[in-house]
């Protein structure tokens, strides 16, 4: 007889490859075998199937049953096939009609019970599922992440009994067209009117969030950079769909899954210092994204900076150069975006609390030289903005003391980034160096400033072109078309470490 067709979805990587599930059945002694290069928890999806069969009510063939994951050559993981297999099995056998199978996807764990079980990176199935105008079918735990696709069909059940039922109209399954009806809460972000004093730190996490820059924090302990750097989501536009989409089904394939009541909200990651390179850029056998990824279009904040591994913030230099991370192993490789905002803190030298760079710090400064050196020049070259935060003195803490709240910084960051985008169509940090010459010319004066500067701090080519991407920032702040002697001098003002550096060689 003709084998029964089923279609389903790998995963691999943030992309869901279609599967082709056959199901044979052969006259002979009674096997059960999967073929088309299966991992382990696949094949053991055959006493999975069998059981869920006959516990649903149906009967399983005493025949030689032969299934075929095609395409043959791609690795296959995880219990997601198994309701095509079941279903497939079932057709096969002629227990459920055939025509079950027209412009539709099934993918689902079973339990031996029958009951329907939710697997990853159902997100990422739906997306294409929606490209091929096929029909979802998933178990309940999994409809809501699916329906987060606009447009999308998806059916959803909680028992293998159900889904066969649905096919003999006895009865039919509800069919759902996203989006997802789930009470989605509004982001909700620490506010910066809870930041006291500190202008230049606060003026500098804006000029960040205009221009989507890397920023660098160095002061003492209790100055506020923590609390700097947990307020910059607040300040950033709300991402368009297709971006709250693309961060959730890197969440979805990750260990954590999605956390469908604020997917929309800009991710904020703060990995520890003992954090591994891998953990950070993402790996492992089957390639799972890392922090880099976990936090695109949101902010990845490394506190403590010059605790990480010199070889760990190293593994991130290529990333912030080109936006994605390839993770490639023996088996599988994937690429994962990776477009975040860089932020870190770090103290100014190993003393302690009393470390302030005044008369109170007992550093000496071959202590501080070498505690900066934990840091890479490569590394560094990629940081856009390098602030020097001192402790505040003299607050004004009466209640009518009320610093400017995230909402007021947020519709400035959003005008400055909407002249971006109509000017260039991207942000001012993704600006390539042939378009600098075409949207960030600089006029004479500027430009001998500007050569001045790399003269003096010996400042690298790249380091001239993340200047250049600043003053553009700040210039567009205040709506000026040209950057001038006042913007490139704001821009270098941000060099705090290439100031330490220059003071190192003297």
């Amino acid at each position: 007889m003709n084998p029964a067709i089923i279609t389903s979805r790998a995963l691999l990587g943030l992309k869901a490859p279609e599967v082709t599930i056959e199901v044979h059945l052969a006259n002979g002694l009674p096997r059960f075998g999967i073929v088309g290069l299966p991992e382990t928890a696949v094949k053991e999806s055959r006493e999975r199937v069998r059981a869920a069969i006959i516990t649903s009510g149906y009967k399983f063939p005493a025949r030689r049953i032969t299934v075929n994951l095609a395409p043959a050559d791609l690795p296959k993981e995880g219990g997601r096939f198994d309701l095509g297999i079941a279903i497939g099995i079932l057709i096969a056998s002629w227990q459920i009609p055939a025509n079950a199978l027209d412009q539709a996807e099934f993918i689902g764990e079973l339990g031996l019970t029958g009951e329907l079980r939710g697997v990853g990176g159902v997100l990422t199935a739906a997306l294409a599922a929606k490209t091929q105008k096929h029909r979802l079918f998933v178990a309940e735990h999994d409809a809501a992440e699916a329906l987060l696709v606009d447009g999308v069909e998806v059916i959803a059940a909680n028992h293998l009994s159900a889904i066969c039922d649905h096919f003999r109209d006895n009865p039919p399954l509800e069919l759902h067209t996203g989006t997802s009806d789930i009470q989605t809460q509004s982001p909700s972000y620490p506010d910066m009117a809870d930041v006291q004093g500190q202008g230049l730190a606060r003026r500098a996490v804006e000029v960040t969030a205009s221009g989507h820059h890397h920023l660098l924090m160095i002061g003492p302990p209790g100055t506020g950079k923590t609390m700097l750097a947990t307020r910059l989501p607040g300040i950033l536009p709300p991402m368009t769909t297709n971006q709250a989409l693309e961060t959730a089904a890197i969440h979805a394939i990750s260990y954590q899954g999605i956390d469908l009541q604020h997917w929309q909200a800009r991710p904020f990651r703060a990995p520890h210092h003992t954090a591994s390179g891998i953990a950070l850029i993402g790996g492992g056998a089957r390639p799972r994204p890392g922090e880099i990824s976990l936090a695109h279009n949101g902010v990845l904040f490394l506190d403590e900076l010059t605790e990480f591994r010199k070889g760990v913030l190293d593994v991130m230099r290529e990333p912030l150069e080109s936006g994605e991370v390839n993770v490639s192993r023996a088996a599988q490789q994937a690429t994962f975006p990776a477009q975040f905002q860089l932020v870190a803190a770090m103290n100014p030298c190993p003393q302690g609390f009393d470390c302030d760079l005044g008369e109170r710090c007992e550093c000496t400064a071959e202590q501080r030289r070498r505690h900066r050196n934990r840091l890479s020049a490569p590394f560094l070259d990629r940081m856009d903005l390098c602030i020097e935060v001192p402790r505040p003195s003299g607050l004004n803490t009466s209640p009518d003391a009320k610093a400017e709240d995230s909402a007021a910084i947020r519709a400035r960051v959003s005008a400055c980034q909407d002249r971006q985008i109509n000017r260039q169509q991207c942000l001012n940090a993704q600006l390539l160096g042939h378009q600098l010459a075409e949207f960030a010319a600089l006029d004479a004066p500027a430009q001998a400033l500007l050569e001045q500067a790399m003269q003096r701090f010996r400042l690298s080519t790249r380091s001239r072109h993340r200047i250049i991407r600043v003053a553009r920032t700040i210039a567009d702040m205040q709506a000026s078309v040209n950057i001038t002697m006042t913007h490139l001098s704001e821009a270098l003002s941000y060099r705090a470490m290439d100031r330490w550096r220059q003071s190192d060689m003297l």
